[in-house]
């Protein structure tokens, strides 16, 4: 099976649909403008659609499975989520990364989320502690 996603006039995925590889095949192959557009005059364009794009469900192109609201970045080819917090950068693999490394979690402190105001982690324990990551001591210290 051969997906295509929608994207609007923003290149934002608006959804992703499932296409018959013999009709790829049949109208330009993958990963081919030919098939896109075919795959529009089948299927048609949703309210904010604009053009179809083939991604691939294995991350074989476009370096990842497009998702709805993921962009597509038409200079570089690929599919990326959107930039979650102002202060985070992309990588070389198109990734999103923050400032400060994710710490890993313990046994006893888990569900570590990012706090954009002090550019920090934050995570809590099953007592409803509230810990930081401290970048200094590599650990978490009680809020």
């Amino acid at each position: 099976m051969a997906h295509f996603a929608e994207i609007d006039e923003n290149n934002k995925v608006i959804r992703v649909l499932v296409a018959c590889n013999n009709d790829i095949a049949a109208n330009g192959g993958e990963q081919s403008e030919e098939a896109a557009n075919h795959f529009a005059r089948v299927v048609g364009h949703s309210f904010n659609g604009v053009k179809y794009i083939q991604t691939s469900y294995n991350n074989n192109f476009r370096q990842r499975f497009a998702g709805a609201g993921m962009i597509y970045d038409t200079t570089n080819n690929v599919f990326i989520e959107e930039q979650p917090f102002a202060s985070w950068t992309l990588d070389e693999n198109y990734a999103w990364q923050p400032p400060v490394a994710r710490p890993l979690e313990t046994d006893s402190i888990k569900n570590t989320s990012w706090d954009e105001e002090n550019q920090r982690w934050l995570a809590n324990d099953a007592n409803g502690l509230n810990y930081y990551w401290d970048t200094n001591t590599l650990e978490f210290v009680q809020i």
